[in-house]
């Protein structure tokens, strides 16, 4: 699969990804803190920043997924932008927001929560896809 795929389009999406998650969690911290019912000493900690290995983390999944994307997408002979994104709203659909939600019922989260972050991944496939689909094989 790897000589199928523009990894320089993997590449941005990745990058978009992250800067959609710094936007999203930056305008949304205190809903998402208030979401999950963090105390104030895990406020706190939050707010000092963290350890980069998060975000590291987040970046290689980030990368994962764009390229796990583009293989559907090629498969699929999904490459446009109305491909890309139609695909993303799919996969969105049947696998994320499902988990999350299965995952936050059993962990007693609330809904809140699991509009924050399904929402957010929402909008990183749809940007993936849209990058993935525009900029083709």
């Amino acid at each position: 699969m790897l000589e199928n795929v523009n990894i320089i389009a993997i590449l941005v999406a990745t990058v978009v990804s992250m800067a959609i998650g710094a936007g999203w969690y930056s305008s949304l911290a205190n809903a998402w803190m208030n979401a999950n019912g963090f105390s104030e000493d895990e406020r706190a900690k939050l707010n000092e920043g963290g350890s980069p290995v998060v975000y590291l983390i987040a970046a290689l999944s980030h990368l994962v997924m764009a390229y796990i994307l583009s293989g559907i997408l090629y498969h699929a002979q999904a490459f446009s932008i109305f491909g890309g994104m139609l695909s993303a709203v799919l996969i969105w659909a049947g696998f994320v927001v499902t988990t999350m939600t299965v995952n936050h019922r059993f962990q007693m989260k609330r809904w809140s929560l699991t509009a924050i972050d399904s929402s957010h991944y929402l909008i990183v496939l749809l940007a993936q896809g849209a990058i993935l689909g525009w900029f083709g094989i």
